[in-house]
C-alpha cells in the first residue's frame, strides 16, 4: 500500500499581496477601501465557535473582500479561534491566541488586546476560547448595519460594548440587516453533525437571508482538534475561497471534498464488496490501465484487496484505506468499501475526471 503524504486543500491557495498604505485592486475592480492607519475595510460576517465536547474550534467567514482567509481567521486547537474584521487589525488574532494560551478567558482576551488598539470604533472582533466562554465586539464607527450575537442570548451585541456568552460568536458589519447574524446564531445552534458541517450551515444561513450589502467574493472555514487531522495534525479543516461569485456554493462544496478525503470512514457505514461491485471495480482498474491485467470475474480475493488499497491511495482516499486494508479475508472477514468512496470512484470514471 503507498504511503499516506499529507496534502492541503484550498481552493485557488495564493497569499494576497497587500500594497501598504494604498489600495490594491480586486479582480473585479472595486478598490480595497482603508483608513488612515492603512487597515483594510473587511465588510464581513463570521462566526467563531467551539464544541466543548469533542475539542473542535474554528471560524466561518464570508466577505466582500479577496482572500478573506488571510485577514480575518486565526485558531489553534486547544486554545481558542478568533475573528477580526470591519477596518481590520490583523493583531487581534495572535494577541487573543497568545492570552487565552496563557490561560485568559475570550472576553479577557479582547478587552486588553482592544487597550493596545487606538482604533477600536473602527472594529468588529469574534474570540471563543477552548473552555467555551465566547466575546464579541463592535466599534460604534463599523459601517452599518452592524451588530453581532453569542451564544446563550438572544440579544443584539449593541456597538461599542463586548458582549458576552457561550459557545460561539457571530458577527457582521455591511450587513442587508441584523437578520443575517440572527440566522448564523439560530441556525448553528439548531444544527448537528460536526462543527465544521454546523459552522457551514450557520454561515449558508447567514448569506441567505440577506450576507453582505456589496454581495459576494470569499469565503474560508478554519477549524482544528488536536491530533485529529491528516498525520496527527490539528487541522480537520483549512478551505479558503480567494474570489469566486458564489463563494459559499463553492464552501459547501469543497467543505463536502474536505469530508470525503480528510476524515476517516465510519465502520457503521460500510457496505459490502459484492461481486457485482468488484467486477465494475475492475472494469474501471481496466479501462484506466490500473495494475490489473485479469478478467473482470468479480472474484474478491487478497490480491484484489491489495489492488483496491492500491487505487485508493492513488486517488486520495488515504484516511479511508484502513477499513479495507486491515479485513482479514483468510480469517473470513468479508471486505467492505465506503459509499462515499465508491460513488466518487464512479464519478470520477463515469465523469472522465482523470487523464
Amino acid at each position: 500500500m503507498p504511503t499516506p503524504r499529507p496534502r492541503r486543500f484550498v481552493s485557488l491557495a495564493a497569499l494576497a499581496v497587500l500594497v501598504a498604505g494604498g489600495c490594491a485592486p480586486t479582480s473585479d475592480d472595486h478598490e480595497i477601501i482603508r483608513n488612515e492607519a492603512g487597515d483594510p475595510l473587511v465588510s464581513t460576517f463570521s462566526i467563531v465557535a467551539v464544541d466543548t465536547t469533542t475539542g473542535e474550534i474554528g471560524v466561518a467567514v464570508q466577505s466582500k473582500f479577496p482572500n478573506v482567509r488571510f485577514m480575518v481567521p486565526t485558531v489553534v486547537a486547544g486554545v481558542g479561534a478568533v475573528a477580526t474584521q470591519s477596518f481590520a487589525r490583523l493583531a487581534y488574532g495572535p494577541e487573543g491566541i497568545a492570552m487565552m494560551a496563557e490561560g485568559a478567558t475570550a472576553e479577557e482576551a479582547l478587552r486588553i488586546s482592544m487597550r493596545n488598539d487606538p482604533d477600536t470604533g473602527a472594529r468588529q472582533v469574534g474570540m471563543v476560547d477552548a473552555h467555551g466562554n465566547a466575546a464579541t465586539f463592535t466599534g460604534a464607527d463599523a459601517f452599518a448595519w452592524r451588530g453581532g450575537r453569542v451564544g446563550g442570548s438572544d440579544a443584539i451585541a449593541t456597538p461599542g460594548v463586548v458582549a458576552v456568552g457561550h459557545g460561539y460568536a457571530a458577527q457582521g458589519n455591511i450587513l442587508v440587516s441584523q437578520e443575517t447574524v440572527d440566522a448564523i446564531a439560530e441556525t448553528f445552534e439548531a444544527s448537528t453533525g460536526t462543527l465544521a458541517q454546523r459552522l457551514t450551515a450557520a454561515l449558508v444561513a447567514g448569506g441567505r437571508a440577506g450576507g453582505d450589502k456589496r454581495g459576494e467574493q470569499s469565503a474560508a472555514l478554519v477549524v482544528h482538534r488536536k491530533g485529529a487531522g491528516y498525520d496527527g495534525s490539528d487541522v480537520i479543516v483549512d478551505i479558503s475561497v480567494y474570489d469566486h461569485p458564489t463563494p459559499l456554493a463553492e464552501l459547501e462544496r469543497l467543505v463536502a471534498l474536505n469530508d470525503l478525503y480528510f476524515t476517516d470512514s465510519d465502520p457503521a457505514d460500510m457496505i459490502e464488496v459484492t461481486p457485482a461491485i468488484a467486477r465494475e471495480l475492475q472494469e474501471i482498474w481496466i479501462a484506466r490501465d490500473f495494475q490489473y491485467d485479469g478478467p473482470a470475474d468479480g472474484v474478491v480475493d487478497a490480491e484484489f484487496q491489495r489492488i483496491l488499497t492500491d487505487y485508493m491511495g492513488w486517488e486520495n482516499y488515504d484516511l479511508r484505506i484502513d477499513e479495507v486494508a486491515n479485513v482479514d479475508l483468510a480469517a473470513g472477514e468479508t471486505l467492505r468499501i465506503d459509499p462515499e468512496v465508491l460513488a466518487d470512484i464512479r464519478d470520477v470514471f463515469r465523469e472522465g475526471r482523470y487523464r
